[in-house]
């Protein structure tokens, strides 16, 4: 690769990612040019947009900015659309998570895909546990795409199937039920963020929260 590639990265400020973002950024050689922001306004023109843990459309007009831009989902697309894919498929019961690399378009969620791989858990990961998996997938997504380009827009794959979308969780959503075994759900004390997302119950007219740690 001769020339310089200008690669920028867009994440929603607030996202878990971005310690992992920063990290990779770092590693990167000096024959890239980085741009890493927040927020749409801040992008510029260049060769690869990456647009990763980012929670709004993106408009045609920034796309166009870009020779390529491309998006990276946890889920077997079109299956799993929308929000949150990992802690849904979690709550499933799945330990294998399909991860895509595909193109960004006006259509969320709707582009051709370049790449696919695999989060493998074991069962007993805490959800930091599964982000740390999350993200270096993620990254080796990116990785493999920029090794690869720009041959590798030749190898798009139309997403083929009966498309499904996940919702998009709310604080409700990590409610217990108090009739139910821990170990029934298990599943949703893994996924639960103890900062921003705790799960809970309520009884007696009261909330009680529960965070969960595992011991050192």
């Amino acid at each position: 690769m001769d020339k310089v590639l200008k690669i920028s990265i867009l994440s929603q400020e607030e996202s878990w990612i971005n310690p992992f973002l920063k990290e990779w950024i770092n590693s990167l050689s000096n024959n890239f040019q980085i741009n890493f922001v927040h927020q749409e306004i801040s992008l510029m023109s260049g060769d690869i947009l990456f647009i990763l843990s980012y929670w709004q459309k993106v408009s045609s007009k920034t796309l166009e900015k870009f020779s390529s831009s491309v998006v990276v989902h946890a889920s077997d697309l079109p299956k799993g659309r929308g929000w949150s894919p990992v802690s849904w498929t979690v709550l499933e019961g799945h330990n294998q998570i399909p991860i895509v690399l595909f193109k960004a378009t006006s259509q969320i969620d709707q582009g051709e895909i370049y790449l696919k791989d695999y989060i493998y858990l074991e069962g007993h990961e805490l959800i930091n546990e599964i982000r740390v998996k999350q993200a270096h997938k993620t990254i080796d997504l990116c990785n493999r795409f920029i090794n690869e380009y720009p041959e590798i827009l030749n190898h798009g794959n139309h997403q083929i199937g009966t498309p499904s979308y996940f919702p998009r969780r709310t604080p409700k959503d990590s409610e217990l039920d108090i009739n139910k075994s821990i170990k029934e759900q298990f599943n949703l004390l893994r996924i639960a963020d103890n900062d921003n997302y705790p799960v809970f119950f309520d009884y007696l007219g009261k909330r009680y929260i529960i965070k969960i740690y595992k011991e050192n």
